[in-house]
C-alpha cells in the first residue's frame, strides 16, 4: 500500500467549502483508504491506498461532491513525490511561513519571475516554490497562484505544512 498526500484546494477558507477533518477522515476511510491522518483544518490528509494517484484523486473528488456537496479540486502526491519537492526547494528562508509550495495539476507554466519581485518564484516538478519577501497578503505572486492565469490547478501550502506532511507520509507524527 502506497502512502499518498491528499490536498484539497480552497476548503475552510472563509464561509465556503467547509469540511471538518473528522468528516474528511471518515470519507477517505469509506473510499478504502487506510491509516488516514489529517493535518490542520485546511484539507490536508495522508493515507494508505492500493490504487493509483489518479484513481485516488478521482474517488476523493467524486465523493466530496456527491456526499458532501463540495465541488473542490483535489491534488494527490506520493510520499516519494513529496520527498522530491522538499529536496528540490531552491530557497533558504528564515521564516518557513513565508516559503510556500504551490502544488500544481500539471507542469508549471512559464512565469515572469521579475514581474513578481520582490517575491521569488522558482519552478519544480509540478510545483512552484514561492518565497514571499513580506508575506502573501497583497503579493503579486499570491494573486498569480490564486487565479486562473496559471492554466493549471494550484493549491499552496507553507513550508512548515509541507514538512509536516512529509513526516506524516513517512509514518512519523508531525
Amino acid at each position: 500500500m502506497t502512502r499518498f498526500v491528499v490536498l484539497l484546494r480552497g476548503v475552510n477558507v472563509g464561509a465556503h467549502n467547509r469540511i471538518s477533518m473528522p468528516d474528511l477522515r471518515s470519507l477517505l476511510e469509506r473510499l478504502g483508504c487506510a491509516d488516514v491522518v489529517t493535518y490542520l483544518q485546511s484539507g490536508n490528509a495522508v493515507v494508505g491506498w492500493s490504487g493509483s494517484a489518479e484513481a485516488l484523486r478521482g474517488a476523493v473528488t467524486g465523493a466530496l461532491a456527491a456526499e458532501l456537496g463540495l465541488p473542490v479540486q483535489v491534488l494527490v502526491r506520493t510520499s516519494a513525490q513529496l520527498d522530491a519537492v522538499v529536496a528540490g526547494n531552491p530557497f533558504d528562508v528564515d521564516d518557513p511561513t513565508r516559503l510556500h509550495v504551490a502544488f500544481l495539476s500539471g507542469p508549471p507554466p512559464p512565469v515572469d519571475a521579475d514581474a513578481l519581485l520582490p517575491d521569488r518564484v522558482a519552478p519544480g516538478p509540478e510545483v512552484l516554490y514561492v518565497a514571499y519577501a513580506g508575506g502573501s497578503q497583497g503579493s503579486r505572486a499570491a494573486k498569480l497562484l490564486s487565479g486562473k492565469q496559471l492554466g493549471v490547478i494550484a493549491s499552496a501550502r507553507n513550508w512548515r505544512t509541507v514538512l509536516a506532511l512529509q513526516e506524516l507520509a513517512r509514518g512519523r507524527s508531525a
